[in-house]
């Protein structure tokens, strides 16, 4: 008799950041991987450039008050996180450690000398070792003001020791091509990251939703939160930024179920069992790379 599919614990970390400070959001994220793995998860996700947060203030201003959105981005280019460093070696040692997956969004900077930043997922399996990183294909909006757009090399999925392991950031889990190319290469555990704030929570619900359906998968859905309170008064662009950051983590199975979450307003170790058989089971219905494709009519090429 064949073996059932792997079941496990996964989780979504849903908690704010400690504001502009690399080494202490990393303190802090090594004891929340910690805590999760003491209580038997297995992977855990962080929301989107939680390192050392994301960038909700105007990041364009007009002149002439544009000196306000360059010196926020200096000192978020300062507290960003090179690929590998003593930043993600302590992250590396909590993985090693807890024997369990992370996947940590963070804002990136490259070791050479320049000033360009890039939205990442980091991979990091149980043994403490980079899987790889993802860059936001297209960051969206006044986002390009901030990071440069990631490459093909961005599209790629992971065989871990749970099931196939990949993710987007954003707005880019409605890009129909890159989810297709995650999907054909047998991503089973897609990552979604987010900011959102309250006027995107229908947006994120719908997206994640709609991912988990279209492509039979489990969905991670890691949102952001910070409140007010949390941000330090000195800060100059504390009181012209809306700081509505509501959350909304949530994980959901492959038919469009939450089997976690949504949770608002809050911070939370968001946590569901996995059951990579519900895979095979809507799949049976509708096998987006499979059964219900048409590869003779259609086709996707990554250049």
């Amino acid at each position: 008799m064949g073996e059932r599919s792997l079941k496990f614990l996964a989780a979504v970390a849903q908690f704010a950041p400690v504001f502009l400070d690399r080494e202490a959001t990393v303190d802090k994220a090594c004891k929340i991987i910690a805590t999760a793995a003491e209580g038997g998860v297995r992977l855990i996700v962080f929301p989107e450039a939680w390192i050392p947060t994301f960038p909700y203030w105007p990041r364009a201003l007009p002149h002439p008050h544009r000196k306000l959105s360059v010196d926020a981005y200096v000192d978020l280019y300062r507290e960003a996180v090179e690929i590998p460093s003593p930043a993600t070696d302590h992250l590396c040692a909590a993985a090693r450690k807890g024997r369990i997956t992370v996947v940590m969004g963070m804002n990136e900077k490259e070791s050479r000398q320049g000033g360009t930043m890039y939205n990442t997922l980091l991979y990091i399996g149980p043994n403490g070792e980079i899987l790889g990183r993802h860059r936001k294909l297209v960051p969206t909006f006044e986002e390009r003001c901030v990071w440069g757009m990631g490459g093909a090399d961005s599209l790629q999925v992971y065989s871990t020791e749970l099931g196939r392991l990949s993710g987007l950031v954003c707005g880019n889990n409605s890009m129909t091509l890159a989810k297709y190319a995650l999907l054909s290469l047998g991503e089973q555990l897609h990552v979604a990251v987010w900011p959102n704030r309250t006027g995107m929570k229908d947006m994120v619900d719908v997206v994640s939703r709609n991912y988990a359906i279209e492509g039979q998968v489990f969905v991670l859905s890691a949102c952001g939160y910070i409140a007010a309170d949390q941000i330090p008064d000195n800060f100059p662009l504390k009181s012209q930024t809306e700081w509505a950051i509501c959350g909304g983590s949530g994980i959901i199975d492959p038919m469009g179920n939450y089997l976690a979450g949504p949770i608002y307003d809050r911070e939370e170790l968001i946590h569901a069992e996995i059951d990579l058989d519900r895979i095979v089971a809507a799949k049976s219905i509708q096998d987006t790379t499979g059964h219900y494709s048409r590869p003779d009519l259609l086709r996707l090429q990554i250049v």
